[in-house]
């Protein structure tokens, strides 16, 4: 299990993963880019998701989902198939896929519980990236990319800078900032 403590000011975080410690120290300018990186991707997402709900013809996940993957050595071949060939999975992409899409870049662009919307941003792009599969210039591609910039977004809180999440993890019941009354919505915020 991973922990993160920040000293307040010094912009140093240190994480320790099986044993391993890990230390840096951030510019102050890091900010900025978590910030453009949270901006980017929810735009990108919202875009993306409002384009499918907005098109001519409605959003089916259905050939995507039944073609792709085996059209390209996928090792997850069999499972696309199954998802494509199952009629209550292909009704469940077509509305899962652009609304989440919308839902996530609307949590990312305005900072309320990013963690929950870069963890599920993660793993959409994690099943892209099988269904996309091409190992013609090795295992990284865009949709791995992508995955990575959900995943520092989430983990650096970037809904804590500028966004919506700093000002919910303050909010107070009974005098109590939400957080620490609910320390678990540390997972879904930030």
């Amino acid at each position: 299990m991973s922990t993160e403590k920040l000293s307040a000011g010094t912009n140093v975080f240190e994480s320790k993963i099986g044993g391993i410690s890990v230390t840096g120290k951030a510019h102050s300018l890091s900010a900025w880019f978590v910030l453009a990186l949270r901006l980017m991707i929810g735009y990108a997402f919202l875009y993306s998701g409002f384009t499918k709900l907005t098109a001519a013809e409605p959003f089916d996940a259905g050939g995507y989902l039944t073609h792709v993957a085996a059209a390209n050595g996928n090792p997850l071949a069999g499972v696309f198939a199954w998802m494509g060939s199952s009629p209550w999975f292909v009704e469940f992409a077509n509305v899962a896929v652009p609304w989440g899409e919308v839902l996530i870049g609307l949590g990312l662009i305005v900072g309320a519980m990013v963690r929950l919307a870069a963890f599920f941003g993660a793993l959409m792009m994690l099943m892209f990236y099988f269904g996309n599969w091409d190992m013609a210039h090795g295992f990284i591609n865009g949709d791995f990319a992508y995955m990575l910039v959900f995943l520092a977004v989430a983990a650096f809180g970037a809904g804590r800078i500028l966004g919506l999440d700093a000002l919910i993890e303050q909010y107070e019941i009974d005098g109590t900032p939400l957080v620490e009354k609910y320390p678990r919505l540390e997972y879904v915020l930030g």
